[in-house]
């Protein structure tokens, strides 16, 4: 079974591909993360769970939703980040969680993809979005591979940098950076509602027509990302950057978007 979260796409499309080529179901579980619903997981085949990388390490919704859930996974427990650049130390943090949920770690991979952090950095044009998704599919079809033979995902051993990135970095980043204050509308909002569908956390909801963000926000950007209208800004920073969905990239590579 393959298990997957995407705020705007990267995530579902490469858990798309894994599902395709392991011939196995994929489970998307925005509603579950949105609805609180912890009813059990079953997986007689190897378990994938892939995820995007928030600050070097799992998101920590998704942490909580797996702490929360009886989770059965005889054959083990699979992880594939989508990263910018970098996963960090995010497989010992993951190695440590399987422990606690008495599930078998099978490792964790990377796939770059492109940047959807439109809080802080740059998002790329479409023909730098097709340049890296082209990229990436060799490396998701070695993942596949891998899991098909029954390996575990190979890991490097972490540097004092990753280590650093996915400890006190990542524990410094959601209190000082995790803020919905920065979030704005403009005129060009046509009230469609997009961004309260594409919340994980139900943190918006419209008032007069407009979004307004509660405090409940994991930074996902699907809100930013996702508006058809480019309505929506991010103090400063967002202001002339190009929106970024796989979906959008996927018009430029030929590759199929899934749902999220």
């Amino acid at each position: 079974m393959i298990l997957y979260f995407s705020a705007t796409g990267n995530s579902g499309y490469v858990a798309k591909r894994i599902a395709d080529g392991l011939g196995n179901e994929r489970l998307d579980l925005f509603d579950r993360i949105r609805d609180e619903d912890f009813s059990p997981i079953t997986s007689k085949t190897p378990l994938v769970l892939v995820t995007p990388t928030y600050a070097w390490c799992i998101p920590r919704i998704i942490a909580s939703w797996i702490e929360h859930t009886p989770i059965t996974a005889p054959a083990g427990v699979y992880f594939v980040m989508t990263c910018v650049g970098s996963i960090g130390n995010a497989g010992t943090y993951l190695e440590r969680l399987c422990a606690k949920k008495g599930l078998m770690y099978r490792g964790c991979a990377g796939i770059i993809m492109s940047e959807n952090y439109i809080a802080l950095f740059t998002t790329p044009a479409p023909a730098e979005a097709k340049h890296i998704i082209d990229a990436a599919e060799p490396v998701i079809d070695r993942v596949i591979e891998c899991i098909k033979a029954g390996n575990d995902l190979p890991e490097k051993n972490p540097s004092l940098v990753d280590r650093l990135r996915s400890g006190i970095v990542n524990d410094l980043f959601y209190p000082t950076t995790v803020h919905t204050t920065k979030f704005r509308v403009t005129d060009a909002c046509i009230s469609c509602g997009m961004c309260v569908r594409s919340c994980p956390l139900a943190n918006i909801h419209l008032e007069s027509g407009r979004p307004v963000w509660g405090s409940d926000c994991t930074h996902c950007m699907a809100c930013i990302n996702c508006c058809p209208k480019e309505a929506i800004e991010y103090g400063k920073h967002s202001v002339g950057l190009p929106r970024y969905t796989f979906k959008r990239a996927a018009s430029a590579t030929g590759a199929k978007a899934s749902r999220r």
